[in-house]
């Protein structure tokens, strides 16, 4: 009850503050920092930003490096569908929660308009972003539509609390997007997917390293971290976690980049070479881990249906989406519908021989035909 309180106070406030908003003249921020995946973060803090008559749901034009891009306004990159731009805004009483960032939804922003090229490093915190034009670079902003995406941006709204106390009906499992993967072709206890077992940013760590340890899990590939980061986390010592097998991957969010491409490659042969049970991770099991997790389960079998259902339980453990809903249908089809799709090659992810084009995607990443019936024994019972 209080998460669902919690949700509709604050999709209240945002709706009120987008149609109060006045008419919006041009501005200009510098970027102040590129983050891990990309991202841009910019000089102005997001109350500024609404305080120049910009509101939540707009379409603005932002012009960058000799480019000019459309992006809706939004309080969340999962306000836009995977693969597109969004300008996000984040207000709060805090000075450091105030912000605006620029970013591509599972994508990289900085790389995509050229101002930078990132170096992945085995320090923490994993890379080094080198800037190929003049700095500072300015990013102009000027109003293209007013409330041109306003009710796809309240359709989106997803709230999630990191308090335990805010999910009394969920199970510590569940709290922790932790579960066994049981579609079509999987084996019994083979593998399971969560938040991340070891990084404490979003409170979940101790219940999903319990939750491994319950089930006996032996290997462990994390798709968000180097090993030094991960090794620094508190409590990583003492985890259950520490005392098994484990590959760092240090993976970015844009699933068609050629690391990531690489870098799965790498893990699932490390999979393959690995004892069961598995356990597939990112920060919150969500995008990477809910990508790779479809992957696996359409290599073995699993029909669409069945990888957007268990695809679609992080977002009910999350933000209490609910089967049946116009919201669980459009995070669904913009989501991993449509990236499983891209990544396969097909039109539709309910078109075709989900398990034929889960091999040819695994070949095009690099993997031999032994290795992928390799990755497919050990998942089978």
């Amino acid at each position: 009850m209080l998460k669902k309180t919690i949700s509709f106070f604050l999709i209240l406030c945002l709706m009120l503050a987008a149609l109060t908003g006045v008419c919006a003249e041009g501005t200009s921020a510098d970027i102040v920092e590129i983050q891990k995946y990309g991202n841009l973060v910019l000089s102005m803090s997001g109350s500024a930003f609404l305080d120049q008559g910009f509101a939540y749901g707009d379409i603005v034009t932002v012009a960058i490096n000799g480019q000019e891009l459309e992006m809706p306004v939004g309080s969340n990159y999962s306000d836009v569908e995977q693969g597109s731009m969004i300008c996000r805004v984040v207000v709060k009483p805090d000075a450091n929660e105030d912000y605006m960032i620029l970013a591509i939804n599972m994508g990289d922003l900085a790389t995509t308009t050229g101002i930078a090229t990132k170096e992945k490093t085995e320090a923490d915190p994993g890379y080094i972003w080198h800037y190929t034009v003049e700095e500072p670079v300015t990013v102009a902003f000027s109003m293209k539509e007013k409330g041109g995406y306003y009710d796809q941006w309240v359709i989106h709204q997803l709230v999630r609390s990191e308090n335990r106390e805010d999910y009394p009906d969920l199970s510590d499992e569940a709290f922790a997007n932790f579960r066994p993967v049981t579609t079509t072709g999987m084996g019994t206890g083979k593998l399971y997917r969560s938040s991340s077992p070891v990084n404490p940013e979003i409170n979940r760590n101790h219940e999903a390293d319990a939750a491994a340890a319950a089930a006996a899990v032996r290997t462990f590939i994390n798709l968000a971290d180097n090993e030094e980061t991960m090794k620094g986390y508190e409590g990583f010592a003492e985890s259950y976690y520490s005392g098994q097998n484990f590959i760092c991957l240090n993976l970015g969010v844009d699933f068609s980049a050629a690391d990531f491409r690489q870098g799965l490659a790498e893990g699932l042969r490390f999979l393959a070479s690995s004892q069961a049970p598995y356990l597939v991770h990112c920060n919150e099991g969500k995008d990477r881990a809910g990508f790779v997790s479809a992957v696996l389960e359409a290599l073995m079998g699993a029909s669409a249906e069945e990888i957007t259902a268990d695809y679609m339980v992080t977002y009910f453990n999350y933000y209490g989406v609910q089967l049946g809903t116009e919201q669980y249908d459009i995070i669904a089809s913009t989501n991993i519908q449509k990236t499983l799709a891209a990544a396969f090659g097909l039109e539709s992810l309910f078109d075709g021989d989900l398990q034929a084009a889960a091999v040819r995607y695994l070949e095009s990443i690099g993997m031999t035909a032994e290795e992928i019936a390799a990755v497919q024994a050990c998942l089978a019972d």
